[in-house]
């Protein structure tokens, strides 16, 4: 289990994109919170998970809010994965040795963490757990005061919990 959890502070890291521009996690909490995903391309968990992703990211993107997923692959594999799932935030690549999974204590991915622009982490999920990812919504949409809506409709068949 990660040592990141709610209350916590969120290690810096700065990591290159998919098309080659860096990404520091101080620089994106100065223009609001950010939602950091972690994934392996092998992962089944990982596919099921990052379409919802995205999802939240399409109804929530604003500039001053960063959605970043963490590959734990190579740039050519992380791009097919992105590219496979419609994924229309930015895709960062985790070194090697995984400098970045390790400092967030990663025991399994999906992780995804809501920031707080002070550093904080808001929300600490690991796996697919549906009731974190409304969760996520509902604090993203409160903070814009928006009316809350349900991530999932009610034609998809979505299970409480999917562990990663």
């Amino acid at each position: 289990m990660t040592h990141i959890v709610a209350g916590n502070p969120a290690p810096n890291f700065s990591l290159k994109s998919l098309d080659g521009k860096d990404f520091s996690l101080a620089d994106s909490l100065k223009k609001g919170p950010v939602v950091v995903a972690f994934f392996k391309v092998s992962c089944p968990v990982c596919k099921f998970t990052f379409p919802f992703i995205d999802r939240l990211f399409r109804r929530y993107q604003a500039a001053d809010l960063t959605f970043l997923g963490i590959s734990q692959d190579d740039v050519s594999s992380s791009r097919s994965f992105a590219q496979e799932f419609c994924i229309s935030f930015p895709v960062l690549t985790d070194q090697a040795n995984y400098p970045v999974s390790n400092a967030y204590g990663l025991t399994m991915v999906p992780t995804i963490f809501l920031i707080e622009p002070g550093g904080t982490v808001k929300i600490s999920s690991m796996g697919f757990v549906k009731a974190e990812m409304e969760a996520i919504a509902d604090s993203l949409a409160d903070r814009r005061n928006l009316t809350r809506t349900p991530v999932f409709l009610k034609t998809e068949s979505v299970p409480a919990v999917k562990p990663g």
